[in-house]
C-alpha cells in the first residue's frame, strides 16, 4: 500500500485552539488515508548540521514556544518510536550515500506534535523524526526525500512540516489581510508544485518573488523539498491554502506518491 507524502504548514501551536481551518483539513485528510504502519516526519524545529534519525522508545512532548495560552502547555502527544522503522530510514539513507547518525534524544518539538495531534490524536502510530539541515540547501533536502521514497510504498506516511512563508517580523493581528508579498510567494510555490516543476522550486531563492522577505532564514521551507523528494518530484495537489496573521501561509500539499 502506498501513502502519498505530505507537506504541512504547521503554523503556531495556537492553531489547535484558534479559528484556523487548517487543523480540520489535517484531521479530515488523515481520516481519508489508509492507516499508516508508521510516520517519518521532518520538522523545521528539529535542526542539526547532519541528518539525525530520532526514534525514542517513548516520545516526550516539548513545548518549545512562549507567550501562548496556558492550555497549550498542558497538551501532550505520547507517541512511541519504532526502532525497526528508524533502521529502515538509516538503511535507505546509507544506500543513497548520505551520512547520518541516530539521535537518542526523546523530545518531540511542536512542528511535529501539533499536526500529529490533530491527525492521529490517539498517538498510537509510531513516529520517527528526521532533522532539517539549515546549512544545506533545497536540493540536499530533496535528495533526503528521494532516499526515503520507497518507504511510502510500505505503508509509511512521510511528512515535511514547516511553512510556505515564515517571516515572524511581519505578523499582523487576526483577520488582517494577507501581505501582498506573502500571497505572491505562496502563489508562485503553488503553481510550481501543481506543475511538478522541480528545477524551479529548487532554485526558489533566485526565481521566486520576495523569497528573502518570506524566508529571512529558510529552515521552514526546507521540509517542503524533503516531502517533494519523497514523491520523486511528482506534482502535488492542494489540501488547503490560506494566509493567517497577514503573513503566515498555512498551505498543505499532498504529493503523488511513487508507485510500488
Amino acid at each position: 500500500m502506498t501513502i502519498a507524502p505530505l507537506f504541512i504548514s504547521h503554523g503556531g501551536p495556537d492553531v489547535l485552539i484558534n479559528e484556523s481551518p487548517a487543523r480540520h483539513i489535517w484531521q479530515a485528510h488523515a481520516a481519508s488515508l489508509p492507516r499508516p504502519r508508521g510516520i517519518v516526519i521532518m520538522s523545521a524545529h528539529y535542526l542539526a548540521l547532519q541528518p539525525l534519525i530520532g526514534s525514542a522508545p517513548q516520545w516526550r512532548t516539548v513545548h518549545d514556544f512562549g507567550g501562548f495560552p496556558r492550555e497549550l502547555y498542558r497538551l501532550s502527544y505520547p507517541a512511541h518510536g519504532d526502532a525497526a522503522l528508524a533502521q529502515q530510514v538509516s538503511d535507505a539513507l546509507g544506500a543513497a550515500g548520505i551520512a547520518h547518525q541516530h539521535d537518542p534524544a526523546d523530545g518531540m518539538d511542536h512542528g511535529a506534535w501539533v499536526p500529529l495531534l490533530m491527525m492521529y490524536p490517539q498517538a498510537d502510530i509510531p513516529v520517527v523524526t528526521l532533522s532539517t539541515l539549515p546549512r544545506q540547501d533545497a536540493a540536499a533536502h530533496f535528495r533526503l526525500g528521494q532516499a526515503l521514497a520507497g518507504l511510502a510504498a510500505q505503508d509509511i506516511l512521510i511528512i515535511g512540516s514547516g511553512s510556505v512563508t515564515h517571516n515572524l517580523y511581519a505578523l499582523g493581528a487576526p483577520g488582517t489581510p494577507p501581505q501582498p508579498w506573502a500571497q505572491a510567494f505562496a502563489d508562485w510555490v503553488a503553481l510550481r508544485l501543481q506543475q511538478g516543476d522541480v528545477a524551479g522550486l529548487l532554485n526558489w531563492q533566485a526565481e521566486a518573488p520576495f523569497g528573502k522577505q518570506n524566508h529571512p532564514s529558510d529552515e521552514h521551507l526546507l521540509p517542503l523539498f524533503f516531502a517533494m523528494g519523497a514523491a520523486n518530484g511528482r506534482p502535488a495537489r492542494s489540501l488547503h491554502r490560506g494566509i493567517e496573521y497577514a503573513a503566515v501561509t498555512m498551505d498543505a500539499w499532498e504529493f503523488a506518491a511513487t508507485a510500488a
